[in-house]
Formats: C-alpha cells, structure tokens, sequence
C-alpha cells in the first residue's frame, strides 16, 4: 500500500512539474514574441521630400534634351 501511495505521489509531482515547465516555456514564447514585434511593427514610411526631389531632377534633365 506505502509503494502504490509513494508511486501516485511520484506522477502527481512529475505532471504538476510538466505543467509548471509547458506554463513556462509558454511564457518565454509570449515574451520573445513581444520582444520581436517592435522590429517588425515599424515600418520607414517614404519620404516625400525625396520623391519631389527625384520628379524635380528628372525635370531638369529632361529640359537639356
């Protein structure tokens, strides 16, 4: 009876420990996930000053033509 109880003890510790352990590699999953995401949340936006710059030069090089 002692070896039944001691080996019921030994798969309930052993399942709260695979529970703790799937808890925590999700919550390192989460935090590298939100870790990532400011890298790829931020997108450059296109500058207009360049594109008046570009139709400005390709003005001017079209008059010497």
């Amino acid at each position: 009876m002692i070896a039944m109880l001691n080996f019921a003890t030994l798969v309930i510790a052993t399942m709260l420990a695979a529970a703790a352990a799937v808890a925590f590699q999700w919550l390192l999953l989460r935090a590298a996930f939100l870790m990532m995401s400011p890298a790829t949340a931020r997108r450059i936006s296109v500058r207009a000053e360049l594109a008046r710059g570009t139709a400005e030069l390709a003005r001017a090089f079209a008059s010497h033509r």
